[in-house]
């Protein structure tokens, strides 16, 4: 099993930035892929970012150049950083943790992220 703990998240306005983090715990899998997911009301999870373990990042085009993504192996944890926020950025934001085959899935338990305008 894999628990998977969120930290950040909250209010900002326009222009302003985040920093969400996220911690995993248990059988994270030797090779996995960690990164972050958003669901706005109304909408359909859609991945923000993610990275393979030692690769390259991956980010949606709505956030590239605006967003980074990182990883502490050491810690197992995994971190979004979000500038130049927008209000369409608005939504609850998932750390996800998946085997490289995409055969399991973990979730976290979703941190909201409010951009007002």
């Amino acid at each position: 099993q894999v628990q998977l703990v969120e930290s950040g998240g909250g209010l900002v306005q326009a222009g302003g930035s985040l920093r969400l983090s996220c911690a995993a715990s248990g059988s994270t899998f030797i090779i996995n892929v960690m990164g972050w997911y958003r669901q706005a009301p109304g909408k359909q999870r859609e991945l923000v970012a993610n990275i393979v373990t030692r690769g390259t990042p991956n980010f949606a085009d709505s956030v590239k150049g605006r967003f980074t993504i990182s990883r502490d192996y050491a810690k197992n944890t995994v971190t979004l950083q979000m500038n130049s926020l927008k209000p369409e950025d608005t939504a609850v934001y998932y750390c996800n943790l998946r085997d490289f085959n995409n055969k399991v899935n973990y979730w976290g338990q979703g941190t909201q992220v409010t951009v007002s305008s």
